[in-house]
């Protein structure tokens, strides 16, 4: 027997989008509270560099939790059913 065939080729289900989305976001928040954290207790241009990337990052993990990577899914092809009848096989009722 042939190998199986995908009904259909959804994606993943909108939760598992969304909870994706949120914990890239979520990681990137922690990497700026962080940010601020140091830039309140080092001086210099580590402070300004650490304030920099608290002001910024918000932008950057927009655009990356939004982000539409490259689809995870196996695409499903379709299998061409293999089927032979002989002309002799064939009858004609009237």
């Amino acid at each position: 027997m042939s190998e199986r065939q995908s009904v259909t080729s959804l994606d993943s289900s909108p939760e598992e989008e969304r909870k994706r989305r949120m914990v890239r976001y979520s990681i990137a928040m922690g990497i700026r509270t962080v940010c601020i954290v140091l830039g309140v207790f080092t001086t210099g241009f580590w402070m300004w560099f650490f304030f920099a990337l608290a002001i910024f990052l918000p932008y950057f993990a927009v655009v990356i939790a939004n982000a539409q990577g490259p689809s995870t899914k196996k695409q499903a092809s379709a299998v061409a059913p293999k089927l032979s009848i002989k002309a002799s096989d064939i009858r004609i009722d009237d």
